[in-house]
């Protein structure tokens, strides 16, 4: 900052147009760091630096909601690519016409369950159906839920006597040895009732083993989530822990619009998010989290003494600029 603060100074006394537009190409690599650094810091969470197990669902909608399964897990795809990240389908199922009923994957990489965590919820897709003779417009449902690979020193017991585990053939697309064996793997927590399947590995043993990290996951969270719901009696709140209502809409017809519910941040570049870029997304409502939580703590936003924000010390260039 004080270089382009220099910089900036020298180019405006000597009139030099070129180290001017050297200031403002740095000043807009500093912004992009900025932003970066800005979001390292929220995901300072238990587990934000964990990988993802993400889960899409198809809700209301039929056909559509399945077909709306499939973009969904394109975008995150997408996403992903762009990180860096490797994705992997662990379970899926497909729909009767298009599309996915279902499907589960991995996101693998650096605090990919910190990011996608701000995907967690119901996703509403507004759109002319491409299903639809008539061409009418339809709206489409989809649940995701994102929770944390676990760590294997983390404690969750799961005692053999409470599993039913189950082998049964691959239903997705595969070679021949995949669809003629019995690699698929299907485990049932019998006291919660949480069933988990496996079928996307080579053998039937690292399916096994990749379900039994999902139910470990999934079991974790359930505790959690008992927690929350004990915290949020004590404290008089009450919290729909279900379905919910949806968290962002996709609106295709009759106007080009998505926005998210929660923080307000809206964009009409719909073919760009359904391409995976969702970071605007998702570092609003990291921001508007750790706003609401400061704000629940009692400290004090903007209090007298504090140092300038990079934000104000960036503006002030900006303008000067």
């Amino acid at each position: 900052m004080e270089d382009l603060r220099v910089l900036f100074e020298l180019a405006v006394e000597e009139e030099d147009d070129e180290t001017l537009r050297e200031v403002k190409a740095g000043l807009a690599e500093l912004e992009k760091a900025l932003a970066e650094e800005e979001l390292r810091v929220l995901l300072s969470g238990e587990h934000d630096a964990s990988n993802a197990i993400v889960t899409i669902h198809a809700g209301a909608g039929g056909t559509e909601a399945q077909d709306w399964v499939e973009m969904l897990l394109r975008m995150y795809t997408r996403w992903a690519e762009r990180k860096g990240y490797r994705v992997r389908v662990v379970d899926l199922l497909a729909g009767e016409e298009a599309g996915l009923k279902y499907v589960t994957f991995v996101v693998e990489g650096p605090y990919a369950y910190g990011y996608l965590r701000a995907e967690k919820g119901v996703h509403r897709l507004v759109r002319i159906s491409p299903f639809d003779a008539s061409g009418r417009r339809h709206t489409s449902f989809a649940s995701v839920t994102v929770i944390p690979e676990i760590e294997e020193n983390i404690e969750i017991e799961i005692r053999p006597e409470e599993l039913r585990i189950e082998t049964m053939r691959a239903s997705g697309h595969g070679g021949q040895h995949v669809n003629k064996t019995e690699t698929a793997v299907r485990i049932t927590h019998l006291p919660t009732g949480i069933v988990v399947t496996c079928q996307n590995e080579r053998s039937q043993h690292l399916n096994k083993a990749m379900a039994l990290k999902i139910l470990k996951a999934r079991l974790y969270e359930l505790e959690l989530r008992k927690l929350e719901e004990k915290k949020a009696q004590l404290m008089g709140e009450k919290k729909e822990i279900a379905w919910g209502s949806q968290i962002r809409s996709y609106i295709l017809q009759p106007y080009r619009l998505i926005k998210d519910h929660r923080t307000g941040y809206e964009t009409g570049n719909v073919e760009a998010v359904l391409d995976g870029e969702i970071d605007p997304f998702i570092r609003a409502y990291l921001l508007s989290q750790a706003r609401s939580e400061k704000d629940v703590s009692g400290e004090a936003l903007g209090g007298k003494g504090e140092s300038p924000s990079p934000e104000k010390t960036l503006e002030e260039v900006r303008v000067g600029a």
